[in-house]
């Protein structure tokens, strides 16, 4: 057993940790770790690895050894016990089942199966229950999930990077093929890093075909997500790299719906894009959007206030020419050093 103290934010920033472990894999459900304390003492722990599987609850109390002592344990949850029968039973009824303590709950659930029933459940079967223990911290553990329900749309992150005087690309023609590197490594195998915690990720139809990327975590360990190409009229050659390599790509666009190997081709009307995007983001159960480009498909989510962060490398050399950087508020939440680049992050 590990020795802790007696105070609710150490074992409940555990229970953060632990969540953090299902980044990237537990989509359409949240991201949720578990506690067992008794004594001052860790004596079960558990995540939610992976949507379908057992929740953190589950897991926590099933690394208890001695079962006997969870009448007198403390249990640290970092969102609302479910109440409901989904693909596993109710997390609150195991814990009553149990007979625990103390339920201590980082933050409520907002999805209308739940949103306070499982917290009920527990009241009403004598379990003390203390709700919003870093309640901030464990709702942007969930921001995702959260927004899904709150918002009726994904949480939405735009990616970019650009030069000390504003300019994402020194080209001024935009139909040069071939990518410019405008960030360094560091900050190449971060974003890799971000890629598999992201549910999907968004380009447009020139940084396609311009760029040729391949949209994949190949500098980071885990899983590729989603990739989805936004090409109106389907102007993309199928010799691309994303249309080749056996991993999942879904093409937006206006002309034709179909299944091509691991390509999906999906309609959407351009002309409501805003309502029609959000309907197909949800539709693919996507609680995180990564939208690494181009500058159009970058300037339009910010004009049609589809995002929640910016995230934009920038390095310490002047371009005095070529296509400039998405224009917003540039006020950053904050920043920090990757190597020789600058990486600020903006909040909606």
């Amino acid at each position: 057993m590990i020795k802790m103290s007696h105070n609710p934010d150490i074992f409940m920033q555990r229970a953060i940790d632990l969540a953090y472990l299902g980044e990237g894999r537990t989509t359409p459900n949240p991201k949720v770790g578990c506690v067992v304390e008794y004594n001052g003492k860790i004596i079960g722990e558990g995540y939610h690895h992976k949507a379908g599987e057992p929740h953190a609850e589950v897991n926590a109390l099933n690394s208890v050894k001695d079962k006997n002592l969870l009448s007198e344990s403390n249990v640290y949850v970092t969102l609302e016990p479910c109440s409901h029968f989904g693909k596993t039973p109710p997390c609150s009824d195991l814990l009553i089942s149990q007979n625990v303590k103390k339920v201590f709950v980082g933050s409520k659930d907002p999805n209308p199966k739940v949103d306070g029933s499982g917290i009920e459940k527990l009241k009403n079967a004598g379990i003390e229950v203390i709700e919003g223990v870093l309640e901030k911290e464990c709702s942007k553990l969930n921001r995702d999930f959260f927004s899904r329900f709150r918002y009726s749309r994904p949480f939405i992150a735009l990616k970019w990077a650009e030069s000390a005087d504003f300019f994402i690309d020194p080209r001024n023609d935009i139909n040069t093929e071939g990518q410019v590197r405008v960030s360094n490594f560091e900050s190449s195998v971060l974003t890799h890093r971000w890629r598999n915690e992201f549910d999907a990720i968004l380009i447009g139809n020139k940084t396609a075909g311009i760029d040729n990327p391949s949209l994949t975590t190949r500098k980071w360990h885990g899983k590729n997500p989603l990739r989805i190409i936004l090409d109106r009229t389907l102007k993309l050659s199928s010799s691309l790299e994303v249309f080749n390599d056996g991993l999942e790509t879904l093409v937006l666009n206006e002309i034709v719906e179909k299944k091509k190997g691991f390509t999906q081709f999906l309609k959407l009307n351009f002309n409501s894009f805003k309502e029609d995007f959000v309907t197909t983001l949800n539709k693919f159960e996507i609680n995180s959007l990564l939208v690494e480009g181009g500058g159009q498909t970058l300037q339009r989510l910010i004009d049609l206030d589809l995002w929640d962060q910016a995230r934009v490398y920038q390095n310490n050399e002047k371009f005095y020419n070529g296509t400039p950087s998405p224009k917003f508020n540039r006020v950053p939440s904050e920043h920090l050093s990757i190597g020789n680049n600058k990486l600020y992050i903006f909040e909606r």
